[in-house]
């Protein structure tokens, strides 16, 4: 149920506001909403662990960051907000850097629901049911490794997610399936020839809906990174 309140400045979209719950309960599923079709919308919701290889929603920080264009230009008035199951978090344009409209939470709710709306323009309704907590199980944080052997990485996950990444300190963001287990190649972490070097091995996890009130190339993410600190024990062979 989407509720609406009238301002002296702009129409100020509340989604799922009073309505039923399961609308921002996990499985709630995804909804590509409505609108004008007049937006371009690129959204993110990034929530990321507080603290290695968190294991609760409490235990992250969500930042929200949306761009919006029409006809190709910024568009810099009217409200955006993201509701999910902690309330509705009205965002802020960000006048001083990248034209973007941010905002940000304490933990992660996994299901959020995106309304725009500027003048005659809008896009509301978007939800997507984001992917839950992972949690890594092998290798053990801290634990030292080879790094010159191939490293099995596992994690534990509730659903399967829409695209997924592991970043290491060699590898970038390379993207792998979420099936909870990834055969880490031989030489993916930094080592030193004469002294233990810490890696941090990070798992990104993204769900996403292409909103059918926007135009095409829109599209709405909300994505959950963790991460672990392992040891490379010393590589005599370096140069």
């Amino acid at each position: 149920m989407t509720v609406r309140f009238l301002t002296s400045a702009f129409v100020l979209s509340l989604a799922a506001c009073g309505g039923s719950g399961s609308d921002l309960d996990p499985g709630a599923g995804d909804n590509p909403g409505g609108g004008t079709r007049t937006l371009f919308v690129e959204g993110r919701v990034s929530a990321e662990a507080r603290l290695a290889n968190a294991r609760v929603a409490a235990e992250f920080d969500t930042d929200f960051s949306i761009r919006i264009l029409l006809n190709q230009v910024p568009v810099t008035t009217g409200t955006v907000t993201l509701t999910s199951a902690s309330g509705q978090f009205p965002l802020a344009f960000n006048v001083d850097g990248e034209p973007r409209w941010t905002g940000r939470q304490n933990g992660y709710d996994e299901v959020y629901i995106l309304d725009i709306e500027s003048g005659p323009d809008n896009v509301h309704d978007v939800r997507v049911d984001g992917p839950d907590v992972h949690v890594f199980d092998k290798p053990l944080a801290g634990s030292t490794v080879d790094s010159t052997m191939p490293l099995q990485i596992d994690w534990s996950r509730g659903d399967t997610a829409d695209i997924a990444s592991i970043d290491t300190g060699v590898l970038d963001k390379l993207s792998i399936p979420d099936s909870g287990t990834y055969m880490l190649a031989a030489g993916a972490l930094q080592a030193e020839k004469d002294q233990p070097k810490e890696n941090t091995i990070q798992l990104e996890r993204n769900d996403r809906v292409l909103p059918a009130g926007a135009i095409a190339g829109s599209e709405f993410i909300v994505r959950v990174r963790n991460d672990i600190t392992i040891v490379a024990a010393p590589n005599p062979l370096l140069p």
